[in-house]
């Protein structure tokens, strides 16, 4: 005996609209969370190369200091003192006691003198997770 199977016309109709607004909450949601330029890489400077360097991924609370070819002292694209300096990094300190992280962006025609007393600001501060980047030399 021979049995026929009807078939439906709902699963022909598939209705694609909730689908694609789905799409558009998930667009929206990643054009929202993601990160875009930095102002505060904004200054032309030329980092000194390591062989060991690796890329820099911003993390969600730090702060870069970048230091110029003659030593001066940049925090947001705007110019510091050491003692400004100080006053910012204790602020953001006390707004994030834990993990406070600081990058240090030096040119590589500066003198040493400048990156070290901004590691010795960060100390006094109490930050104790701050880098200094490099870029990949040639031999890397």
């Amino acid at each position: 005996m021979a049995i026929k199977i009807k078939r439906s016309s709902v699963a022909s109709t598939l209705s694609l609209t909730p689908l694609i607004d789905v799409v558009f909450l998930l667009l929206i949601f990643f054009l929202v969370t993601s990160e875009f330029e930095d102002e505060e890489r904004r200054l032309d400077i030329v980092l000194p190369t390591a062989t060991s360097a690796m890329p820099m991924t911003s993390k969600p609370r730090e702060i870069v200091v970048d230091i110029d070819a003659s030593g001066n002292i940049y925090v947001g694209g705007k110019l510091k003192a050491l003692t400004e300096l100080q006053s910012v990094l204790e602020l953001a300190v006390a707004e994030n006691p834990t993990s406070q992280t600081v990058v240090i962006r030096s040119d590589h025609r500066t003198s040493f003198q400048p990156v070290v007393s901004v590691m010795d600001v960060c100390n006094r501060t109490g930050v104790s997770d701050y880098s200094v980047t490099t870029q990949e030399g040639p031999n890397g």
